[in-house]
C-alpha cells in the first residue's frame, strides 16, 4: 500500500515539483519498495509451519533495507538534503543481505 501510494504521489504531486534527477531518485525508492514487498511476502508464505532463522533474518533484512533505502531516497528526492546519499547504500546492503539470506535457506531446504 505504500509503495502505491508513493508512487501515485511522485507521479502526480511531485513530478512538476522536482527536478528530474529527484524525481527519478524518487521513482527507484518506490521501484525498490514495491519489489521487496513481493519478497517480504514469499518469506512470510516460506515462514509459515516453520522456525528458521534464515527466513527470520531474511524478513528483517528486507524490513530494514526497504525502509532504509526507499526512505532515504524519498526524503533526499523530497528535502533535497544530500548527506541522505550515504545512508542509502546501508539499505541496500541490507536489502542484499535478506537475499542471501533467502538464498542460503532455500538452499539449505531443498539440498541443493
Amino acid at each position: 500500500m505504500i509503495g502505491v501510494a508513493g508512487g501515485a504521489f511522485g507521479a502526480h504531486a511531485l513530478k512538476a515539483r522536482l527536478p528530474e534527477a529527484q524525481l527519478a531518485n524518487f521513482d527507484t525508492g518506490t521501484r525498490y519498495l514495491l519489489a521487496h514487498a513481493v519478497a517480504l511476502l514469499v518469506v512470510g508464505v516460506l515462514a509459515r509451519g516453520t522456525d528458521s532463522t534464515g527466513l527470520t533474518i531474511a524478513g528483517g533484512a528486507f524490513t530494514i533495507g526497504m525502509l532504509v533505502f526507499t526512505g532515504s531516497l524519498w526524503v533526499l528526492s523530497i528535502t533535497g538534503m544530500k548527506w541522505l546519499g550515504a545512508i542509502t547504500p546501508i539499505g541496500g546492503l541490507a536489502l542484499i543481505a535478506g537475499w542471501i539470506a533467502l538464498a542460503v535457506t532455500t538452499a539449505r531446504s531443498t539440498g541443493v
